[in-house]
């Protein structure tokens, strides 16, 4: 019966104690087995030992594992948007006027800062209720959703307009020097990060607010970032290349990477198609060239 259900490319989960249930266990996608009643040729077949022998463990493994799917494809949609925005911005700069914004150190910086703190703090969000009112993710889904492209695309064209505009007229707008400029590209990079963070909490909700009181290390986190931005363009000026800015160009900077907040929530009222943007293979055909 696994083995029928496998090839018609469903995923399969098997729950068993005894040694005649081992053969299941191990051919099913996912094995669960008692910790207590279950015999050692079980549990070694199996893939998860539910220690206390309570089948509703199994809600709990079923939570547990969509939320650790979710929050993977938050830092994915994150992630992307900082890397789509940052190679755009300095590739069309470096076209056009022959010197990039962002140096190595504040992409470094920044990859730091996003890589590290944002995957700590987008991997320690916790089961909610609704993922398990959304049906199970196949076995051929796309790892990156039409919604994600739709959120990253979105944020990550308002950051490349942003930022160009100040590479390219924001000397003329703030009246300031070419160092202060890249100055304020830096930090309104860094910041649109920061709000944009908030965004991924929540891939298909408007609120992203909800339920952030109870993820203190997400605050912390964001708390944290901040001060070391604060830190890096304030005082370490030789280590960055960077400026200090004065009370208006910090708010100007907070008041442009605040507006991906009502960015976002405006683009997730746009209905995307369920249909992949791109064309899969089929199970059938990968275990086909597989083999």
């Amino acid at each position: 019966m696994v083995k029928c259900l496998k090839e018609k490319g469903l995923v399969v989960a098997v729950t068993g104690d005894g040694t005649n249930d081992a053969p299941a266990l191990k051919e099913a996608d996912i094995g669960l087995s008692m910790g207590i009643q279950g015999t050692e040729v079980a549990k070694e077949s199996s893939d998860i030992v539910i220690l206390d022998d309570n089948f509703a463990a199994v809600a709990t493994v079923l939570s547990w594992g969509r939320c650790v799917y979710n929050n993977i494809q938050k830092f994915i949609q994150f992630q992307l948007t900082v890397n789509v925005a940052a190679l755009v911005i300095n590739f069309v700069a470096a076209i056009s006027a022959g010197e990039v914004p962002l140096t190595a150190v504040q992409l470094l910086w920044v990859n730091l800062i996003m890589d590290t703190l944002g995957a700590l703090a987008l991997a320690t969000e916790r089961p909610t209720k609704d993922l398990m009112d959304k049906p199970p993710v196949g076995r051929t889904e796309p790892l990156i959703t039409n919604i994600m492209w739709r959120n990253l695309l979105s944020q990550a064209l308002y950051q490349i307009s942003v930022l160009l505009t100040l590479q390219f007229r924001g000397e003329s707008v703030f009246n300031v020097s070419k160092k202060v400029n890249d100055t304020l590209i830096f930090n309104t990079f860094v910041l649109c990060q920061v709000f944009n963070e908030f965004n991924a909490r929540k891939l298909e909700r408007k609120n992203v607010f909800e339920g952030i009181q109870r993820n203190k290390l997400f605050l912390g986190i964001i708390g944290m970032t901040v001060i070391l931005q604060v830190v890096m363009v304030e005082f370490l000026k030789r280590f960055a290349n960077t400026e200090r800015l004065n009370w208006g160009q910090w708010g100007a900077c907070i008041g442009i990477a605040a507006a991906s907040w009502p960015i976002g929530w405006i683009v997730k009222c746009i209905p995307v198609p369920n249909k992949p943007v791109f064309t899969y293979l089929k199970w059938k055909n990968i275990k086909g060239i597989c083999k």
